[in-house]
């Protein structure tokens, strides 16, 4: 009855329910599921997940492996009914809608705690269960996020316009953050019995991550201005041109001063660069010196001889890659940072695998992304359903799957 989970992971026997669309609310339950938890994502009936039908094909296979998926409709009474069994079973529950959405349909967290009162409730939005209504009743997405957080704001080139981060980043620092806060509300409510209520807000998971430029702006009133590919503070720290590509460089520490800047032909211990010195002051006359000796250097060298030299002494320097170089990087391919398995079509697909690694209960990729409603019958099973009343649940389209669109 139903689908076995493999046993695997620091997550094992977790059960965890999601439901929601894109990016910041799933990703965080399918980071659970590729450490081991049991997870189950309850879709719309009505419209498919904008990871079936807006992104890039490949982008399902990554974002929805591991889990077992339903279609549901809660707004009719079987449905409800269903969703609540699913909710008597999780110790974790997931959505990401505007504000006060699922109370609104009647799955407030006072319902869910009476049906399961350990349970921890998660609810991710792009600005918060509280707060100005105004604000509260708006949707948000990835760029919405970065741009009120003030992360849009500190990216950029200096003469430029301020420049969203790509790749989602607002929606997956979000879902990290619900992720997180998710397994530390789960021991909490293994210890006392009582679940937990998160009100994970994106805006505010983006001011999280976004270092010193907020409050040094309230604390010393200082406004730092966009510093494009390089350090708004330091030197020898941004992109290089080599021979033959781009290598960044962290200049950074005594060691490196050190043995560094007699490899790009400066002196240390000389008035500019004296002894001990660990940093070099970006704009300063010293700042300048090291920047136009790493200039110098980097033009004549090739970037794997860029990379190695520096390294070899104390220099932290790496190739800025692309995707081909990511493909083909050797540290890549001994640390199995990319992976294959099989992907939603049945073919095999390669991407980035379990991040981060365990050592004694790693995670594992045992499933492709299910088709839309795939499970709905094995779920419904698991639950206690006899054949005919799935089949009235279809008919009804209770629960519905790819072939009803």
């Amino acid at each position: 009855m139903g689908i076995e989970v493999p046993r695997f992971g620091a997550l094992e026997g977790v059960k965890v329910v999601s439901s929601g669309i894109s990016v910041a609310g799933p990703y965080a339950a399918s980071m659970m599921a590729d450490q081991g938890a049991d997870v189950t994502f309850v879709e719309s009936p009505f419209i498919k997940d904008q990871v079936r039908t807006t992104i890039t094909p490949s982008f399902l296979d990554r974002e929805r492996r591991n889990h077992k998926t339903m279609a549901l409709d809660m707004k009719q009474e079987k449905g409800r009914e269903v969703f609540l069994k699913l909710i008597a079973e999780a110790d974790i529950f997931v959505e990401n809608s505007k504000a006060g959405a699922w109370a609104k349909r009647g799955f407030s967290d006072e319902v869910l705690w009476e049906v399961n009162p350990k349970l921890v409730i998660c609810h991710v939005s792009g600005f918060g269960q509280t707060g100005l209504p105004e604000y509260l009743e708006r949707g948000s997405y990835d760029t919405i996020g970065q741009a009120m957080s003030g992360y849009m704001n500190f990216n950029g080139e200096p003469d430029g316009e301020p420049m969203p981060a790509p790749s989602y980043t607002c929606d997956y620092v979000c879902a990290m953050v619900a992720s997180w806060s998710c397994l530390a509300a789960y021991i909490k409510a293994q210890k006392t019995g009582e679940g937990e209520s998160i009100d994970c807000c994106q805006y505010e998971t983006m001011m999280m991550v976004n270092g010193y430029g907020l409050y040094d702006y309230l604390n010393c009133g200082m406004d730092h201005a966009r510093s494009g590919s390089s350090s708004p503070t330091f030197a020898g720290c941004k992109n290089f041109k080599c021979k033959d590509g781009l290598i960044y460089v962290f200049w950074l520490s005594t060691p490196c001063f050190k043995e560094g800047l007699p490899l790009i032909g400066l002196e240390y211990g000389s008035e500019d660069f004296p002894e001990g010195i660990f940093t070099a002051g970006k704009g300063t006359p010293q700042g300048d010196k090291l920047d136009e000796a790493l200039a110098r250097y980097c033009a004549s060298k090739t970037v794997a001889e860029a990379e190695k030299e520096l390294n070899d002494h104390h220099v932290t320097a790496v190739a800025i890659l692309d995707w081909k170089g990511m493909a083909e990087h050797p540290q890549l391919a001994a640390r199995g940072s990319i992976s294959e398995w099989e992907g939603f079509r049945g073919e095999k697909v390669r991407g980035v695998g379990i991040v981060p690694q365990f050592t004694k209960h790693p995670g594992q990729i045992w499933r492709a992304a299910p088709h839309y409603g795939e499970d709905n019958r094995a779920i419904l099973e698991h639950l206690g359903y006899r054949p005919e009343e799935i089949e009235a649940m279809y008919e009804g389209k209770v629960v519905v799957e790819d072939s009803d669109f």
